[in-house]
Formats: C-alpha cells, sequence, structure tokens
C-alpha cells in the first residue's frame, strides 16, 4: 500500500503540472480545433497516467477523475464551454473543478434557498453518519459469505458498490468542500427513484449526468432535432448518452481487469437508454392522465435495475475477481492507516 500511495502521488503530480500548463497556455489559445489540438498531450497524459496504479479504490477514482471527466470536461474547455468556462480566477479553481467530481452550486433567492435545503441538510447530515456504518457492516458480513444464500451476496454487493462509489465521491469532494465550494449533490437516494428517467437523470451519479448532457446530449439532440424535428430529438440524444457512459464503463473495467471488454456493459447502458426513452415516449403520450404510485414504481425501479445488473454490469466483475480483490484490500488499507497513525503518534 505504501507503494502504491507513492504512485499515486507521483501520478497526481503530473496531472497538476498538465492542468498547469492548461490554465496558463492552452486557456489563452483561441478556442476551438486550436485549442483542443494543444491539449492532446494532457488527453494522452490523462488516459496512460492511471495504468501505473493496481489498487481498486485509488486506480479506480483516478481512473474515473482523469479518463472520464477529466477527459470530457478539456473537451468542453477547447470550445469554451462547460465547468472550466468561463475561466477560474485561481489555479487552485481549475485543477479542482477540472479533476475531481464537483458541480458548483447555482445561488438561488436566499428566502428560497432556506426553506428548501434546511430539511434536506439535516437529513444528508444523518445520512452521511449511517451510510459508513452500514458499509463497515456490509464489508464485515463478507466473512459469512459462504453460508449466505447468493441472492443476499448479490444484494450486498449492490449496496456496496452504491455505498462504496458514493462515499468515495464525497471524500475525493471534501477539500474543495473545506475550502469554500458550496457543490451540488452528488447523489440523490437513487433507491427512491420512481422511473428509470429519475433514477439516471436526478439521482444516479449526477457528476456524470451533468457531464454527459453538454458533450453528449445536447449536440446529438441539435442534430436529431433537424433529423426527426423537435419532438422525437431527444429520444436519439439519450440513447447516444447511454450509449457513450456505456463505453467509459468498458474502459474503466478495462483498468480494473486488464481484460478485453465483452460488451456487457456497454449493452447494459444501452436496455437502460432504450428504456428510459419508451418512459418519456409514454409519459407524453398520457401526460397527467394516469401514473403508478410510488409503493409499485419504486420498487419496480430497483428491481429492474438488479435485475439487469446481475445480467448485464456485474458478470465482468465476478468473472475476473474484481469484487474479490475489493474486498481484499479492505484490511490492508485499515492496516495500513492504523500503522501510520501509531508513527505519527510515536
Amino acid at each position: 500500500m505504501g507503494g502504491e500511495i507513492e504512485k499515486c502521488i507521483e501520478v497526481w503530480i503530473t496531472v497538476i503540472t498538465s492542468l498547469c500548463y492548461c490554465f496558463y497556455v492552452v486557456a489563452r489559445i483561441r478556442k476551438g480545433m486550436i485549442r483542443l489540438l494543444s491539449l492532446l498531450p494532457v488527453f494522452h497524459l490523462f488516459i496512460t497516467l492511471p495504468f501505473n496504479l493496481n489498487s481498486f479504490h485509488i486506480g479506480g477514482l483516478t481512473f474515473f477523475f482523469l479518463v472520464w471527466l477529466g477527459n470530457f470536461k478539456l473537451i468542453l474547455f477547447a470550445f469554451d464551454q462547460g465547468p472550466l468556462t468561463p475561466l477560474p480566477p485561481k489555479l487552485f479553481h481549475f485543477i479542482s473543478l477540472a479533476c475531481l467530481p464537483i458541480k458548483i452550486k447555482q445561488h438561488q433567492h436566499p428566502s428560497h434557498q432556506n426553506a428548501q435545503t434546511a430539511p434536506k441538510v439535516t437529513s444528508r447530515s444523518i445520512l452521511s453518519v449511517i451510510k459508513p456504518l452500514v458499509l463497515a457492516i456490509i464489508i464485515r458480513s463478507y466473512e459469512f459469505r459462504p453460508i449466505m444464500h447468493p441472492y443476499l451476496v448479490f444484494a450486498l454487493y449492490c449496496f456496496h458498490l452504491y455505498l462504496g462509489v458514493e462515499i468515495g465521491l464525497a471524500l475525493a469532494a471534501a477539500p474543495a468542500r473545506a475550502c469554500g465550494f458550496e457543490l451540488e449533490p452528488q447523489f440523490n437516494e437513487p433507491y427512491l427513484a420512481t422511473s428509470l428517467q429519475d433514477f439516471w437523470g436526478r439521482r444516479w451519479n449526477l457528476m456524470v449526468t451533468s457531464i454527459l448532457r453538454p458533450t453528449v446530449y445536447n449536440p446529438v439532440r441539435r442534430l436529431s432535432t433537424h433529423i426527426v424535428g423537435p419532438r422525437l430529438a431527444s429520444l436519439p440524444a439519450v440513447i447516444a448518452s447511454f450509449l457513450v457512459s456505456g463505453l467509459m464503463h468498458e474502459v474503466i473495467y478495462y483498468y480494473f481487469t486488464r481484460a478485453y471488454p465483452t460488451w456487457e456493459v456497454t449493452w447494459f447502458f444501452i436496455l437502460h437508454g432504450v428504456c428510459v426513452a419508451i418512459e418519456i415516449v409514454v409519459k407524453k403520450a398520457v401526460a397527467d392522465r394516469w401514473q403508478l404510485h410510488r409503493a409499485v414504481s419504486t420498487p419496480l425501479t430497483a428491481g429492474f435495475v438488479a435485475v439487469t445488473s446481475s445480467w448485464l454490469f456485474f458478470p465482468q466483475i465476478f468473472r475476473n475477481g474484481v469484487h474479490e480483490k475489493v474486498i481484499q484490500e479492505y484490511p490492508i488499507m485499515i492496516d495500513f492507516v492504523k500503522a501510520n497513525l501509531l508513527f505519527y503518534k510515536l
């Protein structure tokens, strides 16, 4: 673990140096293809640097931040779009926005903001304590997997994935919050989703949604408007967004497994994209005349996500032993933290 931390530091020093080049040099270049070409060395570094890391937890976050979020934000930056435009006044702000899973909150009217956010802040504060405890219980319970029913083990994996990703992204965003950034939430209780559109668009990993919208959804929708008309233009845009998400997940899976993709994950996202498009059509057709009760729609949504995940999303993880690697890393990380805490006390 010590060697992995050293490699991680080296990777991020290179990343920060590259973003200094973007801030001081690339930002002075006229927007468009010339600026995009000047970013090619940075794209190359962001794609190749994560190969230096082998840990799932350290490498996984780095893959996600650089290969997906970082590169997509810089593509938008090349055309004066996205979170890096207008250019932040300070280098630290630019680096934080470029490579961390954060989105600056748009300010509302103070009275409206206070009325809406006070209960949410309280509930999120409580959940921020409960969720790490639940994750710790799940990790501990893996010791009893041999005597558990396979469905129960799979349910633990699903909750582990959600809690691990949410807590990991929250920890990564903590430095930005500590420096005064007011940030949008990264997750919005996805287990309460009442539809697939609600799950993917308003609840699950909202940082990905916020970056796919300007890079994929909006351009495809503008193009589709001229082909199929404004009424249906959102449908190919939705499917294209899910297709790109699936391909990016295949890339991240390749980093984890170093195995050639089997395209199951891509088909998982294509399936969900098609289903979301169907939802949009049905909702427009029935309008407000008919709607499933939350008590029915929420379990149906969760069940569909769970069934399709077990069919298409998780097999590559299980087949290549990634889940075992994740479980084995936890005691190593805990021992490393304990050893260093003891060292500092001495």
